[in-house]
């Protein structure tokens, strides 16, 4: 198997964002890769981007391809907390 596909988010992952980043990365995954997403640059966080990290995770797991969260940034972490979900 070859080495995850890199995916950034460098940005906010909110309402605003949510659409774009999920057809992005089911656009990855329905091209047969595993996925490495650095969530190190996210500066904003909320429930929409969570969804779309789950959706991310869930549908991994319908194709068999690893999803693979990486470096989540403070405001990442800090979510994950408030919501108790783990990624």
């Amino acid at each position: 198997m070859t080495a995850p596909r890199r995916f950034v988010v460098d940005e906010e992952l909110t309402i605003v964002t949510a659409a774009d980043h999920r057809e992005r990365l089911l656009a990855f995954l329905g091209d047969g890769n595993a996925l490495r997403i650095d969530l190190s640059g996210v500066a904003d966080v909320d429930t929409a981007g969570l969804q779309v990290l789950v959706m991310a995770r869930a549908e991994g797991v319908r194709l068999g391809l690893p999803v693979e969260f990486a470096e989540p940034s403070a405001a990442v972490t800090e979510a994950l907390a408030l919501t108790r979900l783990e990624l």
